[in-house]
């Protein structure tokens, strides 16, 4: 066989590429699974012969006890998944008041019990009135967080109780409801790395009893809502078409407005890794976004590495060796666009004009 004959049988003997699964799809997660497991199922149900859903992941850990909003990353959208894991966070739960559980629910072994005063709506008020703003909380030991690269609950299923530092979290929204003598139920509004176990024991501790959580539903992740959610049994019962119906844009989890358009050559030198001088487009709304951004970055920070997500309303993980910028030279994240309109990612741009490619998507 000649070596043109070899070419052509290579040729057609090549496995097509597939197609990347890229997207948001908001999943009702059902009491039992993990978090992960939800996230493997998606990935299941999005793959085919010709589509590729290899790469996912969730922007929020969900305890296996508890349901609801699970927004999951596919694709390219994974790149803006921690849009959504520091954006506040909605639930509803149910308090048992009466005894403690040695994981905070009713996953967990009763280890104390107490009697349960009288109490009624005007009392759960004024002690909901108590958790509103900001304060700190000691994550529980049956959590996934680690310490000396080993996670909490590892320690907690040998017996061992470890140091935890409290971290701070603000409490933005609270309402207590009585359902009966022996149960409230709990809606809150809160900032990232809140555990509504360790706020539920807080919550009856002031009661003056002891409690659990029975029941936890998350209803809200940053503009995310459970009525826009599909449950995982309903996709599973879809057609591949059906479901990716069911996906939102790449861009979804990104809760930043502020655009500026890139003309065909600009897009390719982006591509590139190569940054732009956009003085002359920074002008009008652009620029008193970019403007306002940095002065928020100011107020929020002493100095600002000029690797930190600086619009992403969080604080920056500043080293003690971060190099000090100048108030125009603070890079503040943008969407950038091509001339179709169409979304290519994001870049980081500064009041003196300069623009550097930052997550830019793969289509």
């Amino acid at each position: 066989m000649s070596i043109a004959s070899k070419q052509v049988d290579k040729q057609a003997n090549k496995v097509p590429e597939k197609v990347k699964v890229s997207g948001v799809i908001l999943v009702d997660k059902p009491k039992g699974m993990t978090s992960q497991q939800v996230v493997s199922k998606v990935k299941y149900l999005f793959k085919s012969p010709i589509h590729d859903s290899k790469k996912a992941g969730h922007t929020g850990t969900l305890d296996p006890m508890a349901t609801g909003l699970l927004p999951i990353c596919l694709g390219e959208a994974t790149k803006f998944s921690h849009y959504q894991l520091d954006a506040d966070k909605s639930y509803q739960a149910t308090i048992l008041l009466g005894s403690q559980t040695d994981t905070g629910d009713a996953d967990g072994q009763i280890v104390t019990q107490a009697s349960i005063p009288v109490f009624d709506e005007a009392s759960l008020a004024t002690i909901a009135q108590q958790f509103l703003g900001a304060q700190q909380q000691i994550p529980p030991m049956y959590s996934a967080l680690k310490k000396d690269g080993k996670k909490l609950y590892e320690y907690a299923r040998a017996g061992i109780e470890v140091d935890r530092p409290p971290r701070d979290i603000t409490i933005k929204a609270i309402n207590l409801q009585m359902i009966d003598d022996t149960q409230i139920n709990l809606m809150v509004t809160c900032t990232k790395g809140t555990y509504v176990r360790v706020l539920a024991e807080d919550i009856a501790k002031q009661l003056g009893t002891l409690g659990h959580l029975t029941a936890l539903r998350r209803t809200q992740v940053g503009s995310f809502s459970i009525d826009d959610a599909i449950a995982l049994s309903s996709l599973e019962e879809y057609s591949l078409e059906e479901r990716q119906s069911w996906l939102l844009p790449i861009d979804a989890c990104i809760n930043i407005d502020a655009e500026l358009t890139l003309t065909e050559e600009q897009c390719a030198r982006v591509h590139m890794g190569q940054r732009l001088n956009v003085f002359d487009e920074l002008t009008g709304k652009l620029k008193d976004y970019v403007a306002r951004m940095v002065s928020d970055q100011l107020s929020k920070n002493s100095s600002v590495d000029i690797n930190d997500d600086a619009s992403t309303h969080s604080k920056a993980n500043i080293g003690l060796d971060a190099p000090q910028l100048l108030e125009h030279e603070i890079p503040i994240d943008i969407r950038l666009l091509n001339e179709q309109g169409e979304f290519l990612g994001l870049g980081s741009v500064s009041l003196n004009g300069r623009l550097q490619p930052k997550k830019l998507i793969q289509r």
